[in-house]
C-alpha cells in the first residue's frame, strides 16, 4: 500500500510541514474582493445591507463551498487550494475524486487532466502518458493526454500542481504549460501539493472543514483491472467510514444518476445527502423554462430517493419582462417537489462586464458589471433558496452568508 497520512507527510519534511497547515485556523479571513463587489453594485437595499456588515467578523458557513478549493488562484485540488477555501470560510471543501493504475483514490478534477494541471510534462513520467506531447505545427493544435491511471499512486504523488491551462499553438513543452485558464493567475501559489482523497479528508477534518467529494466518470473503460464502477462508489465512502466522518458531514456527488442511486441503495445513510449533478444540459439536453423537458422530472428523482439536485447556476435563474433576474421555471419545479438545491460555480466566468459567459447565460442581458455577482447570489439564496453556493473564490459567498445569517 503506497497511502501516507498527511500528518505523516508533514513529519516526513514535506513542503506543507513549514506553513503548519494541519492545525485549523479558527479565524476566517475575507480579504478585499467581496467588498470590493459589493463597491460596483448599483445603490439599493442589498447594496446597503452587505455594506453595513463591513466591520462584522466572518465566520465559517456551510452555505459556502470551496470549488476545487480556491481554484481563481490556488492550483485545484490541492493542499494549498484546500487551506486557502478553509480559511476563507468555506464550511463545505471538494474533492473530486479520481483514481491511480493501482486503484488508489486522488483528488482530481478529471482522470484525464494531468497534462494541464500538473507538471507531470516536464518529469521522466512524461513518457508514460496515454499520449506524450506533440507540439503544434501545420495547422494542428499541441496535444497530450496524461491520465492518473497511466500513474501508480507513487508516481502521482511525485507531481506538482499548476493552475489548469494550456497553450494549443505552443510548439514546446514550456509553453505548452505555461499557460493558465482564461484570466486566472498564479498570483499566490504557481504550484501545489497534489493530495490523495485521504489525505484530503485528514485535511479538511483538521481545518474544521466537511466533505462534498465528487465520484469523477473514468476516462477508461470500466471495469478496469477488475475494479467495477460499483466498487469506485463504494470505495469512496469507505474512506470516510476508515476516517471516522459522521456521514452527515459528507455531501457525495456524481453527474452519474447510477451512483447516487448505489449510494442511496448500499449506503443509505450517506445517500441521504447524495448529490445528483445536473448535467442535463446542452444540445437535446433538458431546458431550464419547460417543465415538460425534464426527463427525469422532479418528481420522479424525489421518488427515486434523490434529495439533493446541483445545477449550474444559469439553470436556475431567469429574466422576468423588466429584465430582473427572478427564479426559473426548473427552480420553482425542483422546489415543488421537496428537491433541496446546490448551485454551481460563482468566480468562475472572470470579469461580468460583457455578459457573464456560460455560467450566466440564462440572464446575460442583466449581466454588466461585476456588482451583479451578489444580486445573483441573494437571488439564488433568497428566492431560489439553495442549501449552498459553489466558489472558486469562497470569501464572495462566505461574505454574503454571514451578513445574511445563513
Amino acid at each position: 500500500m503506497h497511502r501516507l497520512s498527511f500528518t505523516c507527510l508533514i513529519a516526513a519534511g514535506a513542503t506543507l510541514g513549514a506553513s503548519g497547515f494541519a492545525n485549523a485556523d479558527t479565524q476566517v479571513h475575507l480579504g478585499p474582493r467581496p467588498l470590493y463587489l459589493v463597491d460596483q453594485m448599483e445603490d439599493g437595499a442589498l447594496k446597503d445591507k452587505l455594506l453595513a456588515c463591513a466591520a462584522t467578523p466572518a465566520a465559517k458557513t456551510d452555505f459556502s463551498i470551496g470549488h476545487r478549493g480556491a481554484a481563481l488562484q490556488f492550483p485545484e485540488h490541492t493542499a494549498e487550494g484546500y487551506v486557502a477555501a478553509a480559511r476563507m470560510g468555506a464550511g463545505i471543501i471538494e474533492c473530486d475524486v479520481t483514481f491511480t493504475k493501482d486503484k488508489e483514490l486522488v483528488c482530481r478534477h478529471a482522470q484525464d487532466d494531468l497534462h494541464t494541471s500538473t507538471n507531470i510534462l516536464a518529469t521522466d513520467l512524461a513518457d508514460k502518458c496515454t499520449q506524450s506531447f506533440t507540439p503544434a505545427g501545420s495547422g494542428s493544435d499541441a496535444t497530450a493526454e496524461c491520465r492518473t491511471s497511466d500513474l501508480t499512486l507513487a508516481e502521482f504523488m511525485s507531481l506538482k500542481g499548476k493552475m489548469d491551462g494550456r497553450d494549443k499553438t505552443a510548439a514546446t513543452v514550456e509553453d505548452y504549460m505555461a499557460a493558465t485558464a482564461g484570466w486566472r493567475t498564479d498570483l499566490y501559489a504557481p504550484t501545489g501539493t497534489l493530495m490523495t482523497h485521504a489525505q484530503s479528508i485528514e485535511l479538511i477534518k483538521a481545518q474544521g472543514g466537511k466533505f462534498t467529494p465528487e465520484l469523477k466518470s473514468p476516462a477508461v473503460k470500466m471495469p478496469f483491472d477488475g475494479f467495477s464502477q460499483a466498487d469506485y462508489a463504494r470505495k469512496m465512502i469507505d474512506e470516510y467510514k476508515a476516517a471516522g466522518v459522521a456521514p452527515e458531514d459528507v455531501w457525495p456527488q456524481s453527474f452519474n444518476l447510477d451512483d447516487v442511486l448505489y449510494w442511496i441503495e448500499n449506503e443509505p445513510e450517506f445517500g441521504k445527502q447524495a448529490v445528483y449533478l445536473d448535467g442535463r444540459y446542452g444540445r437535446n439536453g433538458i431546458d431550464p423554462s419547460n417543465a415538460e423537458s425534464f426527463k427525469p422530472s422532479m418528481e420522479e428523482l424525489k421518488d427515486m430517493g434523490v434529495n439533493y439536485l446541483a445545477p449550474p447556476i444559469w439553470m436556475m435563474l431567469a429574466l422576468d419582462d423588466d429584465k430582473q433576474i427572478v427564479p426559473s421555471v426548473y427552480a420553482l419545479a425542483a422546489k415543488e417537489a421537496g428537491l433541496k438545491l446546490i448551485a454551481w460555480t460563482l468566480e468562475r466566468s472572470g470579469p461580468l462586464a460583457s455578459g457573464g459567459g456560460w455560467y450566466f447565460q440564462t440572464v446575460k442581458d442583466a449581466m454588466d458589471s461585476d456588482g451583479k455577482l451578489y444580486e445573483v447570489l441573494n437571488v439564488l439564496s433568497e428566492d431560489v433558496g439553495v442549501e449552498g453556493v459553489f466558489s472558486d473564490w469562497p470569501a464572495t459567498v462566505t461574505y454574503y452568508a454571514n451578513c445574511m445569517g445563513k
